[in-house]
């Protein structure tokens, strides 16, 4: 992301001129920051992941929602749009608009180059803030690797990592088991990796 050079804004104009835009931006402290396009790869494992996740739900109380939906963090005043979110239960939403989504149980981040270490460190630091937040998991896009944080009792966070593609990945908080080859289907994986193409 990176900031877009204009006068800081309330979040009320904010709202205003996202909801007018034809592109997703963030906002956080007045500023605004322009969201990068996604790569091919990064959109296929959103969408394999979140197709995986719904055909699992089917008539459940959860539903995953994908990077359309926005999501703001009450206690930093963040408002961002994680690549995907599942809600469990009554949807929390900021205003009559009902674009804005408080209460996500799982967020999920595909990692980029350009995201990597944000979605680590200071992102992660502030989705921590959200009271309903469960589980933050983050998918690497050049090699088969997914991260699971597990928010614990104690208010912890615990770390569990599926790193094979003959592995199944699974949700702590959520009944979700999804096999590692499906995630990647039809990911190709850069050559210096060592990886082959998930089928």
């Amino acid at each position: 992301m990176s900031a877009i050079t204009s006068p800081l804004l309330t979040p009320e104009q904010y709202l205003a001129q996202e909801r007018a835009a034809s592109h997703k931006s963030a906002y956080y402290r007045g500023e605004v920051f322009a969201m990068a396009g996604a790569s091919v790869e990064h959109t296929q494992i959103k969408d394999n992941f979140a197709a995986e996740a719904r055909a699992q739900f089917k008539d459940g109380s959860c539903r995953a929602l994908t990077s359309d939906r926005r999501v703001k963090v009450s206690a930093t005043g963040l408002y961002t749009y994680p690549d995907m979110v599942i809600v469990c239960g009554q949807l929390q939403l900021e205003d009559s608009k009902f674009d804005t989504l408080l209460n996500p149980q799982v967020i999920v981040e595909v990692l980029s180059d350009s995201t990597e270490k944000y979605d680590r460190g200071s992102k992660f630091a502030q989705y921590r803030q959200i009271p309903s937040l469960k589980e933050y998991i983050l998918i690497a896009q050049d090699s088969p690797l997914l991260e699971r944080y597990v928010r614990q009792p104690d208010g912890m966070w615990m770390l569990a990592i599926f790193n094979e593609l003959t592995a199944t990945f699974e949700l702590a908080s959520v009944p979700v088991r999804i096999p590692l080859t499906e995630i990647y289907r039809g990911v190709k994986f850069p050559v210096d990796a060592g990886r082959q193409r998930a089928e």
